[in-house]
């Protein structure tokens, strides 16, 4: 009988260490997958046919850090966080804000980097030049961010006109279809700086913090990401990026 107990007992450490090894394996080396817009320069864009930017550069970073690869799959803004919640994706970087509403159904990492809303007119647009003056003014924002929300809760007097890709948006300003574009500080910055013919406005409308997206039910791998975060600003690496793709007041 206690032979039979024996038996029995080894023959379930047997299968437990099977299940197991194989399970730390992979969560070991498993690649994060992440989901991102990459149509919001310099935070993620396309160039020659391979994401860019200061977002893809530093999650590449703390993969590293961890020893995970990285799988990317470009979807649209609003579908970011529907990704995470259906269980598709693991993060989301696409120069997110951390906002309560999100926080309800997704973990942040800590705050990556500052930022905020700001509006951009077209060069030689002078009767607007702050916030207040985009009363009743037709305003281009994107689908899906903190830029929508914002407008309807404080400017529901602003006619919004709400377009899929950050491009259109700024598109709209630079050939008169709208009188302003409202969005994230470096987009608007990068956008004035490369292409020219719009200015941003001096007073900022919001100030925010963009943080890393993660699903609810991964709770370790914020605290690894977070961990990276902070040896990747202890050694450089954040600083250099931010050099690199902030040459401006975009940060």
């Amino acid at each position: 009988m206690k032979s039979a107990i024996k038996s029995t007992a080894k023959n379930a450490l047997f299968l437990m260490s099977l299940l197991t090894l194989p399970a730390m394996g992979i969560a070991a080396g498993a690649p994060i997958r992440a989901v991102t817009d990459a149509t919001f320069p310099p935070m993620e864009f396309i160039e020659n046919q391979k994401m860019v930017g200061f977002d893809i550069e530093l999650t590449e970073a703390i993969a590293k850090k961890l020893d995970r690869p990285v799988q990317w799959t470009n979807v649209d803004f609003k579908g970011l966080i529907p990704s995470l919640t259906a269980g598709r994706a693991d993060i989301a970087v696409s120069g997110i804000y951390i906002t309560p509403e999100r926080a309800q159904v997704v973990n942040f990492t800590q705050p990556y980097l500052a930022g905020g809303l700001v509006a951009m007119v077209k060069e030689g647009n002078n009767s607007i030049n702050a916030p207040a003056d985009l009363s009743g003014k037709k305003v281009s924002v994107q689908t899906g961010t903190k830029s929508v929300e914002w407008l309807r809760t404080n400017m529901p007097e602003v006619q919004r006109v709400e377009v899929e890709k950050n491009q259109q948006m700024f598109n709209l300003v630079s050939i008169g279809r709208v009188d302003a574009a409202v969005t994230g500080k470096p987009a608007a910055f990068q956008y004035a700086r490369t292409r020219g013919g719009v200015k941003i406005l001096p007073e900022s409308l919001t100030t925010e913090e963009y943080g890393i997206a993660v699903r609810k039910d991964q709770s370790s791998l914020v605290t690894e990401m977070n961990t990276a975060l902070e040896q990747l600003k202890a050694d450089g690496t954040w600083q250099q990026l931010v050099d690199k793709w902030f040459p401006t007041q975009a940060n």
